[in-house]
């Protein structure tokens, strides 16, 4: 059962209104605003593997992230999942709602526990109309994701298999990379699973590519832990340029500005991250 088929949430809890208040996107509200949308905030948390909408619930609700990490996905046909996307907090998702009435094109699911805040379309949209940059940054959080998707797209065709997870690992290095003294450790478990969802592949293919890319001195692979030793060559293997990593990840950046209410200057694109830049 997912989020908006349960009737079990919390409506108006103190960490709903905080949360949303600190999301950079909605503090182009005034604080009336921004209080009359608190109002009708919804608050839940989800286990791992919960989900929070299916493709067949009505797409009429805005969610936004404030604890954890939330994955989309499309199911195929034959059943296989393809990741879309990861969601960190202070992200809002299921933003297509504000523009489609129908059903949700995708499934979005508690990748880790997750407190997730359910802000109604009907609300949003009337804030937008009356609030140029609100509407100016949903508009930024769609074009980001739209060139993500074209991004991936171009991948799936006119890159191997090989050079489509090297690109996968640069990225996942850009947006989770953080220094360390051989390199530069990924902070995002991701099984081989999960990264042939991503770039769709099967898994053997990817224990195959991943395990070529160790032999090479490369990569080092842990417990679903992976670092990678010399990031330049492998962006330069892929015609793209080397990530600048730091002693924290770019995702734990964006998290820990948006738990302490910092970073509200909607011009500035981490505050419409690309979900993991996938």
């Amino acid at each position: 059962m997912s989020f908006i088929q349960s009737l079990n949430y919390n409506r108006c809890m103190a960490n709903a209104f905080w949360h949303v208040s600190h999301c950079s996107l909605f503090q182009q509200l005034t604080p009336g605003q921004l209080a009359q949308l608190e109002q009708k905030a919804r608050s839940r948390t989800f286990t791992k593997g919960a989900a929070v909408y299916l493709p067949t619930d009505q797409a009429d609700s805005v969610f936004l992230l404030g604890e954890g990490r939330i994955r989309l996905c499309s199911i195929t046909p034959d059943g296989k999942q393809a990741i879309l996307a990861f969601v960190e907090p202070g992200e809002v998702f299921g933003e297509l709602a504000l523009f489609n009435s129908g059903n949700h094109e995708e499934r979005a699911e508690a990748a880790t526990t997750a407190t997730v805040i359910l802000l109604p379309g009907e609300d949003v949209r009337r804030f937008m109309e009356n609030c140029p940059q609100l509407a100016i940054g949903v508009t930024k959080l769609i074009g980001f994701r739209r060139a993500r998707i074209e991004r991936r797209l171009r991948a799936l065709l006119f890159r191997s298999n090989r050079d489509r997870l090297i690109q996968l690992l640069v990225e996942l290095s850009e947006q989770y990379g953080k220094k360390h003294t051989l390199g530069v450790e990924i902070g995002i478990a991701l099984s081989h699973q999960e990264l042939a969802s991503i770039i769709g592949a099967t898994r053997e293919s990817v224990t195959m590519i991943l395990g070529d890319l160790q032999t090479e001195g490369l990569l080092q692979i842990s417990r679903q832990r992976l670092l990678v030793l010399d990031i330049r060559r492998l962006a330069c293997m892929v015609q793209l340029q080397a990530p600048s990593v730091g002693e924290v990840s770019r995702s734990d950046q964006s998290s820990q500005q948006f738990r302490s209410g910092r970073g509200n200057s909607a011009d500035r694109k981490e505050n419409f991250p690309d979900s993991v830049g996938l």
